[in-house]
């Protein structure tokens, strides 16, 4: 007997393993390859919607969390996940500079956002009108921590490595069998996998793909986010990650001529040097109707939860997600309303 199933190895599943071990209790993890959101994604953190100059949800809270539970990652698995990396908004016209410093004098806007104007010194970026620069930014690499953490597990022979088989789970009275472990509860932190759960796939879980480029350009010599219509990040040795991509329809990971196309024109309005494609990579993100994850206990199974919904900002809320699940089922504590599944309930009996 395990305390925990854990179902999916994201940076949902990764947080809420994390947390287990903090606290002392015994799992399994339970995972495929089929979702690659955690795998593929540009890995930014940044507290402040760029597009809008608002701040993202529960930003400050989640950044607290966020910043020791990576750096606790990092010496556990001896690797470097962290890239404290400036993000600067390329400003389009002097409107967005004035918008800019009206968003920076809100409250809790003002601890993120600079008020000096950087102008732009770099000869291969059309940008006249300089930058904003946020403040407590940087790159996780998503892919890096995914790959270690999955070894770290196996080395400790936790990992199972398959498709999870809903025929091979049998629910019972305060407890759970899957195959030949039983546990006490099951987590199900499976992304856009949840479309497949027959216990939560009544949850309005939509999923978006997202595609990305890396280019290698060597005149460009950026050591900073650029955002703009699409944003660059540089990964070192003169490559760049370029994204992103938001399509609603098309739910596979398979990369598009479409897509592709539509990232390089937008990425040519404002990048002026050569460069090559080297990469091409797209994935699901588990997005939600509301734009708030989905966490919580099943309405009639007691001892099922699912960790899910994170969006393009699986990075900050994962910790913060994964620690309110846990405070849930181990001491009833109350999980944020907004993100609480309990917000679709009636949905899932009316179903």
């Amino acid at each position: 007997m395990v305390d925990y199933i854990v179902v999916g190895l994201g940076l949902a599943g990764i947080s809420f393993c994390e947390v287990l071990e903090k606290e002392g209790k015994s799992f399994t993890v339970v995972s495929d390859t089929s979702q690659q959101a955690s795998q593929v994604a540009g890995g930014l953190y940044n507290p402040v919607i760029l597009k809008r100059f608002t701040l993202a949800w529960k930003a400050k809270e989640q950044m607290e969390l966020a910043q020791p539970f990576y750096a606790g990652l990092e010496r556990k698995l001896g690797v470097q996940l962290d890239y404290k990396v400036p993000v600067l908004r390329r400003f389009a016209s002097i409107e967005e500079q004035n918008s800019w410093f009206e968003a920076a004098d809100k409250p809790g806007l003002d601890h993120f956002l600079s008020t000096i104007i950087l102008p732009n010194s770099n000869t291969c970026l059309d940008a006249p009108h300089g930058f904003g620069e946020v403040n407590y930014t940087g790159r996780m690499d998503t892919g890096t921590l995914v790959e270690f953490y999955s070894t770290y597990l196996d080395q400790k022979g936790i990992l199972e490595r398959e498709s999870f088989n809903f025929s091979d789970l049998t629910i019972e009275e305060g407890w759970v069998s899957y195959k030949s472990i039983h546990a006490k509860q099951v987590v199900f932190a499976c992304g856009y996998g949840l479309q497949d759960n027959p216990f939560f796939n009544y949850l309005p879980l939509n999923g978006t793909k997202g595609e990305l480029l890396t280019i290698k350009a060597p005149a460009y010599k950026e050591d900073r986010v650029i955002k703009s219509s699409v944003f660059t990040i540089p990964l070192g040795e003169d490559l760049y990650r370029v994204g992103a991509t938001y399509k609603w329809k098309d739910k596979t990971n398979e990369p598009t001529e479409a897509s592709k196309k539509e990232l390089l024109d937008k990425l040519t309005t404002f990048l002026r040097c050569d460069f090559e494609v080297v990469d091409h990579v797209a994935g699901i993100r588990p997005t939600v109707v509301d734009r708030r994850p989905l966490v919580g206990r099943h309405p009639a199974h007691k001892n099922l939860y699912v960790l899910n919904g994170f969006g393009s900002r699986g990075v900050l809320i994962a910790p913060y997600a994964s620690t309110q699940l846990y405070q849930c089922i181990e001491h009833q504590n109350q999980i944020d309303p907004e993100m609480d599944i309990q917000r679709f309930t009636k949905k899932y009996y009316r179903d």
